[in-house]
Parts: structure tokens; sequence; C-alpha cells
């Protein structure tokens, strides 16, 4: 206990944490390689003439990556439960070993329908891979390293997709970037399997669990088990959210550099970089605010810098407009010389690092007071209310920005206005969590 007041970094010392950090971080590394790879292609051919439905493409490509989530997460969560979760994990990540291999090819040819079948099965490996890696942490870790536990694998799930997402979209564009790309797909995910198989034994929670052929009956089935606790189902719930929220602002944050802001294309990367920092360094802030110890009161301060950071990011973007009219191309050592241009950053960068603050609790929470033998079928509907959040923070982008004509700007106000609804609604039906807060603030005083 004494060690872990004294740095939550501990973990990475011990083979029941490390091994199956840099697992489950190697996996979102390559989930986001490919896919960004995939992104990339698919607009230069849209450039060169030769894709005229780009659109249309990388709506399908985000939907065949989704998917899965609904029509797999209740058979992962079974599986989580019946079997060690160690054992699963080794099998996933040999799993992805083929999958990449298909997927070196198909970078190769640079063939798009084959691009979007892996990354199809990349979403069916994930969709596995996420009831096991939340439920296995209370496994291997003591209550007391719960919330730093979570906290490092919520910093390092964000550092990977940045790191993808950069090393992808940029690689890709060498003059052999596909097959580059491809090959260091293959490697990460042999490096994964590698790891996997030191993560030490994780034993089966409910060997009884019947399996059956009817997964709507069993989803049904699993989310009456979330909702037997109501905490634990808000806790869902306001997890949920934040994927739409967050996956609103990430989704937009390219249009918003180059449409609003003026910047050079290059310029999308550090703003994206901005929000994704700020969630790990927001994770990795839960611990010490907290004391180490699970604490419901750091959700409500997320909740609050998660509305007034966005709304600081409408009146701040509004004002680089104004301030910089008639600046083109800005690249991004200008941005930050420019007047707002530093503030616009840290609004986004502050604006992830609450979520930072308001998920991490929630996911501990979740794990904390759920039952040893159903915990992994819990976070299997955990799985599928993300996927279903996020499809509909698309929808509410299409609302918005293509129906209603809203600029980006506006759409964030509206976005942080939302957030100020269904938290303020999370937060009346769990007191506890306004209760805690108030104690937070006290204690910290």
């Amino acid at each position: 206990m004494e060690q872990q007041q004294q740095s939550q970094f501990h973990l990475f010392t011990q083979r029941r944490f490390l091994p199956f950090f840099v697992t489950q971080f190697l996996g979102a590394l390559n989930d986001n390689l490919f896919k960004n790879a995939l992104l990339v292609i698919v607009v230069s051919s849209a450039i060169a003439g030769s894709d005229s439905s780009t659109n249309f493409t990388t709506n399908l490509a985000a939907g065949l990556f989704i998917l899965p989530f609904f029509l797999f997460s209740t058979t992962a969560g079974l599986l989580a439960d019946k079997y060690d979760k160690a054992l699963l994990i080794r099998r996933i990540k040999f799993a992805e070993i083929i999958i990449m291999l298909a997927g070196c090819f198909a970078l190769w040819t640079q063939n798009i329908a084959i691009m979007l079948v892996i990354l199809f099965f990349l979403g069916v490996q994930s969709s596995f891979f996420g009831p096991i890696k939340y439920s296995i942490i209370p496994q291997h870790l003591s209550t007391d390293e719960l919330l730093g536990g979570n906290a490092q694998v919520g910093m390092g799930t964000f550092v990977s997709i940045l790191m993808g997402t950069l090393i992808g979209g940029w690689v890709v564009t060498f003059e052999q970037g596909p097959i580059l790309v491809g090959a260091m797909t293959v490697v990460v995910a042999i490096i994964g399997w590698l790891c996997s198989r030191q993560i030490p034994e994780a034993a089966a929670e409910n060997s009884n669990i019947v399996i059956g052929l009817n997964p709507i009956r069993q989803a049904r089935e699993n989310f009456a088990l979330a909702r037997k606790d109501s905490t634990v189902f808000y806790c869902i719930l306001a997890n949920s959210w934040f994927w739409l929220y967050g996956g609103s602002f990430l989704t937009q944050v390219p249009n918003f550099g180059v449409t609003v802001l003026n910047g050079h294309p290059t310029l999308i990367s550090i703003l994206l970089a901005a929000f994704i920092v700020g969630v790990a360094i927001g994770s990795l802030l839960c611990n010490k605010l907290s004391g180490g110890k699970v604490e419901p009161g750091l959700i409500p301060l997320g909740a609050i810098g998660l509305t007034v950071f966005a709304v600081d990011l409408f009146f701040s973007s509004n004002a680089f407009q104004f301030a910089n009219q008639g600046a083109v191309g800005i690249l991004p050592s200008e941005f930050f010389s420019l007047s707002g241009g530093i503030r616009v950053g840290l609004d986004l960068m502050f604006i992830g690092l609450c979520g930072g603050l308001f998920i991490v609790p929630l996911y501990s929470i979740i794990q904390q007071r759920s039952a040893s033998n159903v915990r992994a079928r819990v976070l299997s509907v955990n799985n599928i209310c993300n996927a279903f959040y996020m499809v509909v923070g698309s929808l509410i982008g299409i609302l918005f920005l293509s129906i209603l004509g809203w600029s980006i700007p506006e759409f964030f106000l509206a976005i942080a206005l939302l957030n100020v609804l269904f938290t303020g609604f999370i937060f009346y039906r769990v007191p506890e969590f306004l209760q805690r807060f108030k104690v937070w603030i006290a204690r910290s005083a």
C-alpha cells in the first residue's frame, strides 16, 4: 500500500500488470495504424480521381469497425467469465497476427475492398478483447491499485490511438508506405502476442456458464445483470456518453483545424495531440487527486470541465478567426504565436484532461461494484453502449452540421450544453457522485 501511495508507476515493475499493459497498448496501436493508413489511401485515391465515393467509403470503414461490438460483445463477455482470461488474450493476439498478415497483403496491393474486410476483423478482435481488458484488471490488482491501473490503461489507450493515427497516416504516404505500414502491423502483432504469453493466469470466474445460440436473449440477460446495481448501470451510460462526446470532437478536429482555424493540414496532428495528451494527463491525475482510491467525486469535476472548456473553445476559436482574418495555411510553428492560438490549444488539452478525470473513476466503479463472476458480462454491456453512443454521436454531427448547417464551433457549443443535460441526469439518478464531490472539495480545500 505504501509503495502505491508513493507512485502509481510501481505497477510497471509487476509481471501481473506490465505484460498486460504492453499487450493492450500494442493492440490499440495496431488498430489505428491500419485504420488510418486505410483512410489516407482512400482519400489519396479520391484525389487521384480513382474514387468518387470517398465519404461513403470512409463512413463504411467507421461502421465496419464498430459493427462487431454490437454483434459479438455479448459472446465475448460470456467467454471472458467462463474461461481463463490470460488464455483468451493469447488466442486473440495470435489471431491478430493472421489478420495483420492478410492486412499486409491488402496494403501491398492497395485493395480497398480487402482492407475493409480486414478492418471488420480488427473490430471483431477488439470486441472480444474489450470485456477481457477491463475485467482482468481487478483479478490481478488489489483494490488500492485499481484506480492507478485503470488510469495507466486509459493513458496508454489514448496515447496508442494518437501514435497509430499519426504514424499510420504519415508512413503510408512514403513511396513504399503501404507495405511499410503492413510490415509494421505484423511486427507489432507478433510482439503483442509474445507479451501476452507473459500475462499471469486469470482463472475462470464462472465455468458453468452456458453459451447459447441466441445472442439477443443473452444480451438481454447481460443488460439485466448490469441493471442489478443502478450505480453500475449509470456509470456505463456516463462512460458511453464520453465516447460520444470525445468522438464528436475527434471527428471534427481535422475540418476544424483547416476550415475554421485556416490551418495547414499539419496543424491537425497538433490539435489531435493536444486533446489526446490531455486525456492521458487527466487519467494519470486521477490517482493523485483521489489519493489512490476510487473516488466518485472526481466525476462531477470532469463533467464540469468538459462543459466549461468546450464553451470556451467556441469563444476562443471565433476570436482566433476574427483576429487572424486573411491568414491561410497556418503552420503549427505559426499557430501558437498568433493571437488566440495558445488559448485554442489549451482548451482542447483541458477538454481531454477533464475527460480523463471523468472516465477513469467510472471504469473503476464498474469493476469494483460488479460481482467477479459476472464482471466481464457487465463490461460487455459497456462495449455495446459505447458503440451505440458513438453511432448516435455521428448522427448528431450530421444533424447539426449537415442538416441544420451549423458551424463546427457552434456544434462544439451544442455538445457542451448537451453535456450539462446528460451529466445532470446522471447526477440526479446517482446522488452519490455530487455528495462525494462536495466531500472531495472540502477535503482538498
